[in-house]
């Protein structure tokens, strides 16, 4: 999964999780490297030390006054004949005694001189005791002092070699002192520092387990509460400004671009609907007074020709005025029909949530059409479901309506109602063989006002559509030119 794609709260409770470890390893190392570091210091110096000390022992043999010869390499072996085995027992370390051309005097290691391997120094050996070292000065000192430093058996061993000197600083042989690098001690301290280190990561780990678990939670619950406030923002309702408490800075100037967009969104929404409304009224008015227009014209001339061949002496005086008495009351029952259907689609249905069959309630608004062209199906004989009967029977004839009069006259016609029941919902489909829907008028088809009739006011769809929303459905269609539109109505069952 990539790091992108996890939550904040995850990535907040891993990357704290993971620092914890960093450093907890980054400490483990360091004190490892501390450990060899302070190991190489502690060999060294104790060498140094040793090697000082047995120096001083020596010293005090070669000058003591049990010594009765003279102060030369040739004589170290019967100088130190016994003194040696004392010395390298005091200081627990070998001690081994070389000429000053590597060849071996006396050694503590009992059977070393019948080792024809430690008899002789390297040259190596040899040319690092007489190697000078610079100074700034650029005067130069002699180091007489070298150290090998090799493994043997997976051990680590060390051999100091250093000049002695007699009274007057004059070498007179050379001091060899092996020594063993023993980290029995200092590897036991590392391993109960690291065990007593590890036991406090492990502590400090649960702890940062439990920071970071509640650290991410208080960070991301005012993230979450501003997604869900934002998940609900709708521009038609009143939406409710985020009130957060105790929160950061950032958090803090979110909630707050959030509370400023709410309230221009809805001094937006207030406008808009006031803009929509007015715009409303004002198409309407328009589609009103053009349609009253319409009778009102006819009306008009029926009277002024009545008035103008008036003749109270006319023997065709009474047919006349049926005649024009007929005319105008048909334009009045054409202006009332306009009233009654601006009147049925200005009014929202109410949801009655009256149990019906609705494939009874369906045949039922069908028994108002005779054409023989009509036919009606159905998947069973009863499908139950809450709906208000006048408003479904409004729906069904509007449809069955709507599909006669696409159908044109140079074509056998044929209308098919179908109802059926699918997942928890009713079907209701109108497929009729008429001219179908133009491409260009297809996204108007439920706009109020849009008709391709000569008459009509374009508002049979539009409330169609009202009252199937009303009730949580939908309606849609499907279109073919010269060969047929099919309607279907869908609504949930309960």
């Amino acid at each position: 999964m990539k790091l992108k794609k996890l939550a904040l709260r995850t990535r907040i409770f891993l990357a704290m999780i993971l620092l914890v470890l960093l450093a907890s390893v980054l400490i483990s190392a360091v004190a490892i490297y501390q450990y060899k570091e302070q190991s190489q210091d502690y060999h060294k110096g104790r060498l140094e030390r040793k090697e000082g000390s047995i120096q001083t022992h020596l010293k005090r043999v070669l000058n003591g006054r049990q010594n009765t010869w003279e102060i030369k390499t040739e004589n170290i072996p019967f100088i130190f004949k016994d003194e040696i085995y004392n010395v390298a027992d005091i200081h627990k370390l070998q001690i081994n005694l070389y000429d000053l051309d590597g060849g071996l005097l006396i050694s503590s290691k009992a059977g070393l001189q019948d080792t024809n391997a430690d008899k002789c120094l390297d040259a190596e050996i040899m040319n690092a005791l007489t190697q000078y070292v610079e100074f700034n000065n650029a005067s130069e000192i002699a180091l007489h002092r070298y150290v090998d430093k090799h493994k043997e058996n997976g051990e680590t061993f060390q051999s100091s070699y250093t000049y002695i000197t007699d009274n007057r600083s004059k070498p007179i042989a050379i001091l060899n002192i092996p020594y063993l690098e023993k980290d029995d001690f200092l590897s036991k301290e590392l391993q109960e520092f690291l065990q007593r280190i590890g036991f406090a990561f492990m502590l400090v780990l649960l702890t940062a387990i439990a920071i970071a678990f509640l650290l991410s939670k208080y960070i991301t619950k005012s993230l979450k509460t501003i997604s869900d406030k934002i998940n609900t923002t709708r521009l038609e309702k009143r939406n409710e400004r985020i009130e957060v408490d105790d929160t950061s800075e950032e958090i803090s100037a979110l909630v707050n671009a959030y509370n400023s967009m709410i309230d221009e969104l809805e001094e937006s929404a207030v406008q808009l609907a006031r803009s929509e409304r007015e715009q409303a009224w004002r198409e309407m008015a328009k589609q009103v007074a053009h349609e009253i227009k319409n009778p009102l014209t006819p009306m008009r001339l029926t009277v002024q020709n009545f008035q103008r061949k008036f003749n109270p002496e006319d023997e065709k005086i009474h047919s006349k005025v049926d005649e024009y008495s007929k005319t105008l009351i048909q334009q009045i029952d054409t202006m009332s029909s306009i009233a009654s259907a601006f009147s049925n689609f200005a009014k929202m249905p109410a949801q009655q949530n009256e149990t019906l069959n609705v494939v009874k309630i369906v045949k039922l608004a069908l028994d108002i059409f005779n054409e023989d062209y009509i036919f009606f199906t159905a998947d069973s004989e009863e499908i139950i479901a809450k709906f208000d009967r006048t408003q479904l029977i409004r729906v069904v004839t509007n449809l069955v309506k709507n599909a006669t009069q696409a159908i044109s006259g140079d074509q056998t016609p044929k209308i098919v109602i179908n109802v059926e029941q699918s997942n928890g919902d009713v079907i209701i489909s109108v497929a009729d063989n008429g001219s179908g829907v133009a491409e260009e008028n297809i996204d108007k088809v439920f706009e109020p006002k849009f008709t391709t009739k000569t008459s009509g006011m374009g508002l049979g769809l539009a409330m169609v559509k009202n009252i199937v929303e009303t009730y949580k459905g939908n309606i849609s269609f499907v279109s073919e030119k010269d060969k047929g539109t099919t309607f279907k109505v869908t609504f949930p069952k309960e």
